[in-house]
């Protein structure tokens, strides 16, 4: 028995506080950027990541914190720090964050770049002739697009776009005394990278793009960025007048907004309220272009945004790399890309006239994304919806892409008669646009749109199509640990199910019945835990079970894997379980604020960043030598147990079980990718310089290959190939 680690006193010790978690988390992110091993345009990808995660990180937690700082909320987190500590504490790593991302791309990336022939230029650096061409460029092309906002007695200071790169300017106008301020934004409909002309080309008409053609392979790639473009020759939109200084700069807004129960009735609209108003919340964040703070533009803006010292940041090169995706797509060079690993599609579906045979002939199927193909799920609703046997199909949508293939299959269903209804949630931070546009297509469509139960978000990703067959109602379902979009299903690692299992169907149309209607849940699932209703408990129950188990000197095991771990109640609940000497490992992919004890040896925490998004949600539990292995929705967080609709749902077939163990198990045998927290807070580094084999990722992809070969072949020996 190992000594307890005085949890139940509160001892703060045990954990990490949850903001300073993630920054780590986006620490390790950086990593990858500087990890010579990857690809230097995958290296580059990592570096857009990191700033398109800190832009959300700003908008949506260093708001909350300063939220509770001017309300006077001064409590301390279960780490023991005060919200304004976590503040001052995130400050030092966010700084030290960007010094590291700006010198890896200024000193590492950018000039690898060049000895593969990639340059971005200045309009400086250019010969008389391309500045020519350049500036007709700009007339035709990008100066339509603009719009100089100035400020004066009859123009009031403008509500400057979150998130969009913006030129200050302090214009002298002829025949009028004082400095007149203005400003212009670089628009995002335009392309942020623009090839330089090519010798004998002229810009006169011509799209970028195509005075680009013809150069790729071993000819040089020179581009420029959009902002200095338009910086060069912003004197075009002032005539008249005389540019005395200008000055890049970028603002985030808080964007942390709820929703209160006491406007359910009216949510469509209060969203849509909502939206606007984010245009108009107060900034949290001030980037500028380095050396410019002690300037009287820079002066000038902090004073118009009312915004603190603490909140500005300078920045070492260009703003905005989160856009720096296109440079990734502009550099024409496919061989600095990692080769791609095309989703393999189950030979199971191959054997079967349609997904729904497949489901009746299997029962279950696990669908691993993206090893696996997503197609499955989007077929099963395509064919869904013109199969004249269907009668119903209800589904959940959180995230869905931009041109869903999922939503054109429910509204063709809902055409074609079909009783569809989609519970959709609007209050998806950031897609609230996106599913309020997709609610009213699909209720024109004819589907009934559900927003979900008052005071919780419906995060559980659950569909169920209804069939007459031979005279009698059958079900068929997916239940997976990610959103139904086709885009991310390329990019996150997630794990769903295909069955036709009657108690876990019986299970779904109950959890649909609870959605669109006002019935309590069940007092007894069959397979299903549902979150807020019995998700924890169920959590409980199967952890205080190893412990149980520990003690009585059975075999006791935890393998937990999931996004995020900061519930209060369960940290202390796995220290206990630690104590107790039950043999556990979190692979926690981004915050984790278990703070493991330096005793306790038989706790493993794990985080793997790698060329996917770890998104899936696994649990295993020994079961005195019987495992359970369940997947769900929800990480092991308070909102995700307590406010959320969440699902948790076991696999019950051995042979999936054997395969989701195999996939654990390149996980933890991962010493590529797979970093440990210490007792210190501090996660470590994989040691390699180079890839051994061991990348887990890779390892599960080449698994399913091998697999799909097999069973077309007709044999059954991946899992025996692989274990050995």
């Amino acid at each position: 028995m190992k000594k307890s680690s005085n949890v139940e006193s509160g001892d703060s010790r045990n954990f990490i506080s949850r903001e300073l978690s993630w920054l780590d988390f986006n620490s390790r992110v950086l990593d990858e950027a500087g990890f010579k091993a990857n690809k230097l345009l995958e290296r580059l990808k990592f570096i857009a990541i990191v700033s398109s995660n800190l832009d959300e990180f700003f908008m949506v937690r260093i708001a909350g914190l300063r939220q509770l700082v001017l309300a006077g909320e001064n409590r301390p987190d279960p780490a023991g720090n005060r919200p304004d500590r976590q503040l001052a504490l995130a400050r030092v790593k966010i700084l030290r964050m960007l010094r590291r991302q700006y010198n890896l791309l200024q000193k590492d990336i950018l000039p690898e770049l060049e000895t593969h022939g990639v340059f971005i230029r200045k309009p400086g650096d250019l010969s008389e002739k391309k500045r020519k061409a350049l500036k007709n460029y700009f007339k035709n092309e990008i100066m339509p697009v603009l719009t100089p906002l100035a400020v004066d007695p009859a123009h009031p200071f403008p509500v400057l776009n979150s998130g969009a790169i913006e030129i200050a300017l302090a214009v002298e106008q002829k025949g009028r005394d004082g400095v007149i301020h203005a400003f212009v934004e670089v628009p995002e409909v335009l392309p942020r990278f623009i090839p330089v002309p090519q010798e004998g080309v002229s810009y006169d008409g011509d799209r970028p793009e195509e005075c680009s053609k013809g150069t790729a392979g071993d000819d040089p790639v020179e581009l420029l960025l959009l902002e200095d473009i338009i910086s060069e020759y912003i004197t075009e939109l002032f005539p008249g007048c005389r540019v005395l200084d200008k000055l890049m700069f970028r603002i985030t807004r808080d964007m942390d907004f709820a929703i209160e129960d006491d406007v359910m009735d009216d949510l469509l609209e209060t969203i849509r309220g909502k939206l606007l108003q984010r245009r108009q919340r107060a900034p949290i964040r001030l980037e500028l272009v380095a050396d410019s703070l002690r300037g009287k533009l820079a002066k000038f803006l902090i004073e118009a945004l009312n915004i603190e010292p603490e909140y500005c940041y300078l920045i070492n090169g260009p703003l905005h790399l989160k856009m720096f995706f296109g440079l990734v797509s502009a550099a024409q060079r496919p061989e600095l890309l990692e080769e791609s690993w095309p989703p393999v599609m189950p030979a199971v579906f191959s054997q079967y006239p349609s997904v729904i045979d497949a489901i009746k002939a299997e029962e279950t199927i696990l669908l691993p994304l993206p090893f696996c193909s997503f197609s499955p799920v989007v077929q099963l609703l395509e064919q869904a919806a013109v199969d004249p046997d269907v009668l119903a199909i209800k589904q959940t949508l959180y995230r869905v892409s931009g041109n869903s293939p999922i939503v054109k299959a429910l509204r063709k269903a809902a055409e074609n008669g079909k009783q569809v209804t989609v519970v959709l949630e609007l209050k998806a931070r950031f897609d609230e646009s996106n599913n309020i546009a997709w609610a009213e297509l699909l209720d024109r469509s004819g589907a009934h749109v559900v927003y979900g139960i008052a005071g919780l978000k419906v995060h559980s990703k659950a569909l169920m199509v209804v069939r007459r067959e031979e005279g009698h109602i059958r079900r068929y379902v997916h239940l997976g640990t990610g959103n139904y979009n086709d885009k991310t299903a390329n990019l996150y690692t997630d794990m769903g199910i295909l069955s036709c299992d009657p108690e876990l169907c019986f299970d779904v149309a109950n959890l649909f019945n609870l959605l669109s209607g006002c019935s309590a849940p069940p007092e007894n699932w069959n397979h299903l835990a549902v979150a807020p209703f019995d998700l924890r408990a169920k959590f409980e129950y199967l952890i205080e079970r190893e412990i149980r188990n520990a003690g009585r000197g059975i075999k006791s095991r935890i393998i937990a894997k999931m996004n995020s771990f900061s519930d209060e109640k369960m940290v202390r609940l796995i220290h206990r379980a630690a104590d107790a000497g039950v043999e556990i490992d979190l692979i926690v992919r981004g915050i984790c604020c278990y703070r493991p004890a330096a005793r306790q040896d038989n706790i493993r925490v794990w985080s793997i960043v790698d060329r996917f998004l770890e998104h899936t949600r696994v649990f295993y539990f020994e079961n005195g030598g019987e495992p359970e292995i369940f997947l769900g929705s929800a990480d092991w967080m308070s909102r995700n147990l307590d406010r959320r609709v969440e699902t948790m749902f076991p696999v019950l077939k051995d042979s999936l079980k054997e395969e989701i163990i195999q996939l654990l198990q390149f996980q933890l045998q991962d010493d590529d990718k797979k970093r440990r927290l210490l007792p210190t807070g501090v996660y470590t580094r994989p040691k390699v310089a180079q890839y051994t084999g061991l990348r887990s990722q890779a390892r599960s992809y080449e698994f399913f290959k091998q697999q799909r070969e097999d069973e077309l072949r007709g044999k059954d020996e991946t899992l025996k190939v692989f274990t050995s």
